[in-house]
């Protein structure tokens, strides 16, 4: 059966029903999925009142990322997808029902808070296993979903739709941390999972994509040699590790909601949503009017641009500056991802996309965690303000670095 699906700055596309089903699971696990950060993240705060302890969450979870990706990777195109994904789900929602029962208050009254902080961490780290193996296997499965010629136009809903997710996940949790309670809070991270993976049990199974004899070894090596010879893709991946390693200031936005903006679990959810907002006004506007020429001197601008919406967020003392600075940053950040997406869908083959979706979710990972860890030690260290202002200034010196030592980069379009 086909159906018609219309998304805002699309054109009409008719997507199978299977596609369809994907989509909407899909949007409901990454839903559940941000709500986490900010139900973690100010549950962790007011049991340490420590900004290290914010950091040590994303360490926790970037560690056994980090450490899997690359056999994680191979597992992927080795596997049948579908049933890889609803496992990873299915442990997923395991370990949700453990950060239920740790982040309770019944939990800290029988137990002292440093073992519930400890339980946090050792969960986080499962989640982070588990992730290694599901994002892979989400951006693969998205391949074979679809037919070849609309496999870019279906890699812009399928991130519009994360977008969508990533927004209303967090302004969600931190509404329901406002008026409820934390345990309470957590039903919809049990329960959207749920309906995800029921879901997921309605797309059949697609043939194994890589059938190579190699060892796992080898089948790592083969993903890390043909990143390393597209030299844009490598590039690419390697501006924005680094540029969000610094800049990254969301590990620190609940010290920020409730020291600095004194706006509670509710303001701090929009401010987590924020970025996720820019990123989906950015992939809206420019899936309708894409990027024709010199996208790699557009990425080096964008990567500046995110660095001084840091140094913004950073002096700011009002929640809507802070708010326009964290929005324009992830309007900066879609402009990215689109450039970066685009670059992987046009040369990576089929049987190459686990390794090289590895690949890459190991330098999100390494940007997007690790840079929670660096915000935390930098914010003990030099404190809070002054932390997320040394990060801004680093990421405008990538750009400008990147800009003068990368001519490959400067230089190239699609």
């Amino acid at each position: 059966m086909k159906i018609r699906l219309s998304i805002p700055g699309l054109t009409h596309q008719i997507i199978n029903q299977e596609f369809t089903t994907y989509i909407i699971a899909r949007v409901l696990f990454i839903a559940g999925l941000r709500m986490t950060p900010v139900l973690l993240g100010w549950r962790l705060y007011e049991l340490t009142g420590s900004k290290l302890a914010l950091g040590m969450l994303g360490l926790s979870e970037v560690i056994p990322a980090i450490s899997l990706a690359l056999p994680a990777g191979v597992r992927v195109d080795r596997s049948d997808k579908r049933k890889l994904l609803s496992i990873c789900m299915g442990l997923y929602l395991l370990l949700m029902l453990g950060l239920c029962l740790v982040t309770s208050f019944w939990f800290t009254s029988q137990f002292s808070n440093k073992i519930a902080e400890w339980a946090i961490y050792i969960l986080m780290a499962g989640t982070g296993a588990v992730r290694a193996y599901s994002g892979p296997a989400f951006n693969a499965f998205l391949a074979q979903l679809v037919p070849n010629e609309r496999l870019v136009k279906a890699a812009s809903i399928n991130s519009m739709v994360w977008l969508v997710a990533a927004v209303v996940g967090p302004a969600f949790a931190g509404l329901l941390m406002g008026y409820t309670n934390i345990t309470i809070s957590f039903i919809p991270v049990i329960l959207l999972p749920t309906l995800a993976l029921l879901l997921f049990q309605r797309i059949s199974s697609k043939p194994v994509s890589w059938q190579g004899n190699s060892k796992t070894w080898e089948g790592v090596k083969e993903g890390l040699h043909f990143v390393w010879n597209q030299k844009a893709l490598l590039s690419a991946m390697s501006l924005d590790m680094f540029a969000i390693l610094f800049g990254g200031a969301v590990a620190l936005l609940p010290a920020f909601a409730n020291d600095i903006l004194h706006v509670g679990p509710q303001g701090l959810g929009w401010l987590v949503a924020a970025t996720y907002l820019g990123n989906f006004m950015a992939l809206a506007w420019f899936t309708r009017f894409p990027l024709k020429r010199k996208q790699g001197r557009t990425l080096i601008f964008v990567v500046g641009g995110f660095g001084f919406c840091i140094l913004i967020f950073a002096i700011s003392q009002s929640f809507w500056l802070s708010f326009i600075a964290l929005l324009v940053s992830g309007l900066f950040d879609g402009v990215s991802m689109i450039i970066r997406g685009t670059v992987v869908q046009i040369f990576v083959p089929d049987e190459m996309r686990g390794r090289v979706s590895a690949v890459n979710s190991m330098f999100i990972n390494s940007s997007n965690e690790l840079g929670q860890f660096e915000s935390g030690v930098a914010a003990t260290a030099m404190g809070m303000v002054p932390s997320v202002i040394f990060g801004g200034i680093m990421t405008l010196s990538i750009s400008i670095f990147t800009w003068i030592k990368s001519p490959t980069l400067r230089k190239f379009e699609y």
